[in-house]
């Protein structure tokens, strides 16, 4: 065997943190306050991140310990994101919107000794704070009520203790980095714990123009919390390569949303459809005229909703899909380079494209591969260096196949790679032993005019074994009936597809990090509590 004479050099955090800090250290970070701004350069972001980690270390932290962070997208959650793992530690960001219980289980299940919150948000985490039963000390950044977490440490205040140049160890590439836990939809939530080396290689992928393309000259509004799968790799790609960062913290709404926007003039930006569609219905003079483009994930991007954006803002909203196991870039709907006489929007309406670095197959019930061909439709399954290949201890071996990650997604591949996904496997509706795609079906629902919102669920059916009931949100003062929504259906998807069973309901309820919840649904209309109406 030939021995290769390159050097081992270990991926690890912190040669993204030397990189951001020194390179790149006159770029800015930019927190919104809801009044104002904070702002900070790298270079001074990164002597606070050394300011951290001595005063975690001085706490007793140690080497593979759990430090939580219970906080919004802001400066100081930035500086937690290199501190911790750069010292051994392991970042675990707790999700926010998680239930009482689900919470409480997820930092338990963690492990982690130290909590940092925002003092916004400490109400939330009381709730829970006698069940926490490894929490050994509790970090706050900022003021407010701290009642029901006990003796409480000020963020500041430990930092201001403590000196830049922190000695950080040598750290096997290997070693866990972060963790985030899935959002929990079916059973408790599941622990994802991400490597230094996989990190590294996901926020290069990032800055590859296959995937984000982020660079130097971008300021990154990072909407994606930064509890949801790291902020789909921003925080870290993004300081790398020295890009400014806008973030907004809890204003999330159109109108701070578009405020922020106007004055910071972000290039590049990634929110799941409901933030977008808060933006084009409640904000529709917003100038976003300085993006790039903006990524959407996270569920389904209707085609109304790009064609929206397109003609109303003249901004590109680009599909891309993952999942907390993926790290969790996947794929990325960039228009190819051959668009085989299609016009661009057909391409962009796709899932995305699989992006290098990611092997993905499809296959049938039986595990079978099928073909990339367009139409063969199956589980999509994928493997690589940042995609999970277990869960923080909980084997669940039902979820991995061969050395394959099953993520739950069923659709189609075409021969260049193009992802259709057509459903969850747990949402497929079959009806008389074929499938109806209940992703499609809402998507079409949605490019309405009259509709906000609309999701499609399987309901039992004598006949059909299944038929699909559509749950429908109205546009705000707009109404619609059955009849009127079953006509213009029936104009894009086949006869069979067609719902009998409609529902008009206020909102369709949503996932802790946005995706629409259909166990509520199917569990309100076994109750018997949505009003059916058939047309």
């Amino acid at each position: 065997m030939l021995e290769s004479t390159m050097m081992d050099h270990q991926l690890t955090l912190q040669h993204l943190l030397d990189q951001g800090r020194t390179i790149y250290g006159e770029s800015e970070v930019t927190t919104f306050t809801g009044e104002g701004y904070d702002r900070a350069t790298f270079a001074e972001v990164g002597d606070n991140v050394d300011r951290l980690a001595a005063a975690l270390a001085r706490l007793g932290v140690k080497v593979g310990d759990r430090v939580a962070t219970f906080c919004w997208n802001n400066q100081h959650h930035l500086e937690a994101y290199f501190a911790i793992p750069c010292m051994g530690a392991v970042l675990h960001t707790l999700n926010i919107r998680l239930f009482p219980e689900q919470l409480a289980y997820v930092i338990n299940h963690g492990g982690a000794r130290v909590v940092i919150v925002d003092a916004s948000l400490a109400p939330l985490l009381a709730r829970v704070r006698s069940e926490l039963t490894n929490i050994e000390t509790v970090i706050v950044k900022g003021s407010g009520d701290l009642s029901g977490l006990g003796d409480t440490l000020d963020y500041d205040e430990l930092l201001a203790a403590e000196r830049p140049g922190y000695e950080y160890p040598e750290l096997d590439e290997r070693h866990g980095a972060a963790m985030c836990y899935t959002s929990g939809t079916t059973g408790n939530p599941k622990g994802v714990m991400y490597s230094h080396r996989s990190t590294y290689l996901h926020s290069l992928a990032a800055t590859s123009s296959a995937t984000l393309g982020i660079n130097e000259m971008d300021r990154l509004l990072v909407i994606v919390p930064m509890f949801h799968a790291m902020a789909w790799g921003m925080p870290y790609a993004g300081w790398w390569v020295g890009s400014d960062f806008v973030f907004p913290q809890q204003y999330l709404q159109a109108a701070p949303l578009a405020r922020i926007i106007g004055d910071t003039r972000p290039t590049i930006s990634g929110a799941v459809p409901t933030i977008l569609n808060d933006i084009l219905h409640n904000a529709p003079d917003a100038d976003l005229s300085s993006f790039r483009y903006i990524v959407c994930g996270g569920s389904a991007v209707p085609r109304s909703l790009i064609e929206s954006y397109d003609s109303h803002f003249g901004v590109q909203v680009l599909q891309a899909w993952g999942m907390t196991e993926t790290s969790p870039l996947a794929a990325m709907a960039w228009v190819p380079k051959h668009t085989m006489g299609e016009p661009e929007i057909n391409w962009r309406v796709r899932t995305g494209r699989v992006v290098p670095g990611v092997d993905l197959r499809i296959c049938d019930d039986d595990g079978s591969v099928l073909p990339w061909d367009g139409v063969a439709q199956g589980e999509i399954e994928v493997r690589g260096p940042w995609i999970t290949g277990s869960y923080y201890e909980d084997p669940a071996p039902e979820k991995f196949h061969d050395g394959w990650l099953r993520t739950g997604d069923v659709g189609t591949v075409t021969p260049n790679g193009y992802i259709m996904i057509t459903d969850r496997s747990k949402d497929v509706i079959k009806s008389g032993g074929e499938w109806i795609s209940s992703v499609e079906l809402e998507n079409t629902l949605m490019g309405h005019p009259k509709v906000m919102e609309a999701a499609v669920i399987g309901v039992p059916d004598e006949r059909w074994d299944e038929r699909p009931l559509a749950c429908v949100v109205c546009a705000s003062g707009q109404e619609v009936s059955a009849g009127e929504l079953l006509e213009y259906l029936s104009e894009h998807v086949a006869k069979w597809w067609l719902p009998e069973r409609w529902a008009f309901i206020e909102e369709v309820p949503k996932t802790s990090v946005g995706k629409f919840d259909k166990k509520v649904l199917r569990a309100r209309h076994s109750r018997g509590d949505l009003d059916v109406v058939t047309p």
